[in-house]
């Protein structure tokens, strides 16, 4: 994949100056910002401002993993004062693939700090600050799941009803379509997806679920620690249970630079909410409780399928790459993140959160 491939310069300029009325996008540079197995971000500056593009990847695109209408459609529809939650605004939607070969979307560009490991020399760095980060991160993630999908236009947004099957299902079969016999964890994975089916709770139906709440998808308040200035990556978005948000969530958040049971989720680096001053797991579930009103009482369920989820994922990526069926690295971490992902979701189904 190259930029000019993706997003070339004379045909976004071209379109931007007529699609947002201003002749200064035709004089612009475009800047990936973001790119791999997952959508495709580009920074787009010009005198006229700056904006985001966002499209999907250049192959191996699956209609339902990349829509950017649906994408598109729930960050309009919270934004501009509409609801709680902080978005971007978004400029417009273009559904001519020829343009740009595929549907894709622009937004405003929101200045902050995008954070996974560290955090920016100089911010945050009192405890107090880094606490405030982690509550406004859970207090987010309240407001998101106590809008009314109806009041703000996306009461069809989903099928609320089932969703917790429906992604059992889904993510065995992803399994089954990946599992290699010689994989050292296909059995422990075969095991933590049985064991997930029979103890699977009814679960709760309707607010919008994010689908990949973490705080790296977040953009933080480059003057104020403790603002989260906008949610991003909507592209797992729907309507169910927001307690798989819940379990997303504390299976990025990292506590401990070492020994965390969920450390494989940040081989690559330790997470920044191992930092001093952000508080723990169980304190940002009841903060999460509190906000909500939300009984917590079969969360380990949820930190399981998490794990299970993300195992998949890795197990379907280290596939790939032993098949010569994708191009790039990390598919040796991914095949290494497989076995420490099931150990540690069998061990939350079996122990807790502890």
């Amino acid at each position: 994949m190259t930029q000019a491939a993706a997003a070339p310069v004379a045909v976004v300029s071209d379109y931007l100056a007529t699609e947002l009325g201003d002749p200064a996008w035709r004089d612009c540079e475009i800047t990936l910002i973001a790119g791999g197995r997952s959508n495709l971000t580009f920074l787009v500056t010009s005198a006229a401002g700056e904006v985001v593009l966002r499209r999907p990847p250049m192959s191996s695109v699956l209609p339902t993993a990349h829509d950017m209408a649906r994408e598109h459609t729930v960050i309009s529809r919270l934004g501009e004062g509409r609801s709680p939650v902080p978005v971007p605004r978004t400029r417009l939607f273009c559904a001519d693939e020829s343009v740009l070969g595929a549907p894709f979307y622009v937004m405003d560009r929101v200045p902050g700090y995008v954070v996974t490991d560290t955090l920016p020399a100089g911010y945050a760095e009192r405890p107090e600050e880094r606490e405030a980060i982690g509550h406004a991160v859970i207090d987010v993630l309240a407001d998101l799941h106590g809008v009314d999908p109806a009041a703000v236009g996306l009461g069809e947004y989903g099928r609320p009803d089932g969703y917790l099957e429906r992604q059992l299902r889904r993510w065995t079969k992803q399994w089954a379509a990946t599992r290699l016999p010689d994989d050292p964890a296909a059995d422990d994975l075969d095991a933590l997806a049985h064991r997930l089916a029979e103890t699977r709770p009814h679960g709760e139906s309707g607010p919008i679920v994010h689908g990949d709440y973490r705080i790296g998808n977040m953009i933080l308040d480059p003057d104020r620690p403790g603002r989260v200035a906008a949610l991003l990556d909507w592209e797992m978005s729907t309507l169910g249970d927001p307690l798989a948000d819940v379990g997303m969530l504390l299976i990025y958040w990292q506590e401990s630079p070492t020994g965390d049971p969920w450390a494989a989720t940040t081989r690559s680096a330790p997470s920044v909410t191992a930092l001093d001053g952000f508080p723990g797991r169980r304190a940002i579930v009841q903060r999460y409780a509190e906000r909500t009103g939300r009984s917590l009482d079969h969360l380990d369920w949820y930190l399981g399928f998490a794990s299970f989820k993300l195992a998949v994922v890795a197990a379907g990526v280290a596939a790939r790459g032993r098949a010569g069926a994708m191009i790039g690295d990390g598919f040796v971490e991914a095949a290494e993140m497989v076995g420490p992902l099931v150990a540690a979701g069998a061990r939350v189904l079996r122990h807790g959160l502890d």
